[in-house]
Parts: C-alpha cells; structure tokens; sequence
C-alpha cells in the first residue's frame, strides 16, 4: 500500500489531467476552426478564429498545460498563414503586382565609412 501523501498526489495529479486534456482540447479545437477559415478564405471569420485561437494557446500556456516556446511556435505559423492568406485575396485582381518599392539610389561613401579619419587643419596647425 502506498502512503497516504502518494495516494494524495496521485487523486491531485488525475483531476489534472481531467483539467488539462479540456483546455488542451479547446485550444486544438480553436486552432482547428482557425485554419479552416484561414482556407475558406473569409478574411473576417478568419481573422475572428485566429484570435480566439491565439487567446486559447496563450491561456493554455500561462496555465502551464502547454510549454511557452509550443504555444509560440503554434502562434507563428498560425500568423504565418493568416497573413499569406490575406495577402492573396487582398492581391488586386488584373495580375499586376501594386506599385515596386522604389530602388535606392547609390550613395557615395561617406568619410566615416572611407576608413581613413581626416584630422582637421587645425590640429595639424597647432601640433607644428
């Protein structure tokens, strides 16, 4: 027979897991109903699923059930594809790509960047 603190430990460690596996299953369900939408390609349901989902993997982080950086991770590529996802139907429809991001036109080297310090006229005045 075990002693009566293991017997307690075991009784608190299986309410536990009752508790965990339900806020486990909650954030899968939401994460699950968010990359639905994100594939349905409504950009309003979408973004609605997407935040419950990322309010779910932050409660189920902060209540330890899942790990920080797991919750992170899944935050990121859900992001990932919501926004690859809003970026296509936000695209505009006659095939060209918007306006291109001006080119940057070529600067001269600065003299910080020459390498080479240039004392000024004056000290080399004043050290003669």
């Amino acid at each position: 027979m075990a002693t009566r603190s293991a017997e307690k430990a075991h009784r608190q460690s299986l309410n536990r897991k009752l508790r965990n596996r339900a806020v486990k299953s909650a954030t899968k369900t939401a994460v699950k109903k968010a990359n639905a939408a994100i594939l349905a390609g409504d950009i309003d349901a979408a973004r609605d699923a997407t935040r419950a989902a990322l309010i779910a993997l932050d409660r189920a982080s902060q209540k330890g059930v899942l790990h920080a950086n797991n919750a992170a991770r899944h935050k990121s590529r859900l992001l990932i594809k919501y926004n690859a996802a809003v970026a296509v139907l936000q695209a505009p429809a006659d095939g060209t790509e918007g306006a291109k991001p001006k080119e940057r036109a070529k600067k001269a080297p600065s003299a910080k960047g020459s390498g080479k310090a240039k004392r000024p006229a004056a000290k080399k005045a004043a050290k003669k």
